[in-house]
């Protein structure tokens, strides 16, 4: 059974730009670097050589990988109808433990970076926002649990 990998559609655009860029650049510099390393004679010793090939499955891996999550892509619904919290809408919270406010985006694993303020729908915060409405106070249910107030959602 193939799982789907939900991805906003800005999401989806960053990693087929990715991959354009890995096949369309990254590849033919590495295939340049490993003709420049044959070029230079025995194998056997050649740190050029191996580098070569190391970024060269580098390369392909990602790329591998990039065209298995678009293959089983799921794109995100950019104006949901949904009134509570959504994978793709914005939500700002209060943690009440210490009454600091935070705003995130909730997206699928594949996007998520929590330092730039995307969070995963199956971390512990998402999970515990996913169909809550503003006003809602839930538990997060982390390694220690804490509560939050939903202040505000914008749909994207």
């Amino acid at each position: 059974m193939v799982t789907k990998v939900e991805l906003t559609k800005e999401g989806a655009e960053k990693l087929e730009k990715e991959l354009r860029h890995l096949i369309d650049i990254d590849r033919p510099e590495v295939i340049e670097s490993l003709q420049a390393a044959r070029a230079q004679g025995d194998l056997s010793e050649n740190a050029d050589y191996d580098a070569a090939r190391t970024k060269q499955a580098e390369i392909e891996g990602r790329i591998k990988e990039i065209e298995n999550i678009l293959a089983n892509v799921k794109i995100i619904s950019e104006k949901s109808k949904a009134k509570g919290v959504v994978l793709g809408s914005t939500v700002t919270i209060k943690d009440l433990s210490d009454n600091s406010v935070e705003t995130y985006t909730i997206v699928g694993t594949v996007e998520a970076n929590p330092l730039k303020g995307l969070i995963s729908n199956v971390s512990p915060l998402g999970r515990a926002v996913i169909d809550k409405n503003v006003g809602d106070i839930v538990s997060v249910h982390a390694n220690k649990e804490y509560k939050v107030e939903i202040l505000k959602i914008e749909a994207k």
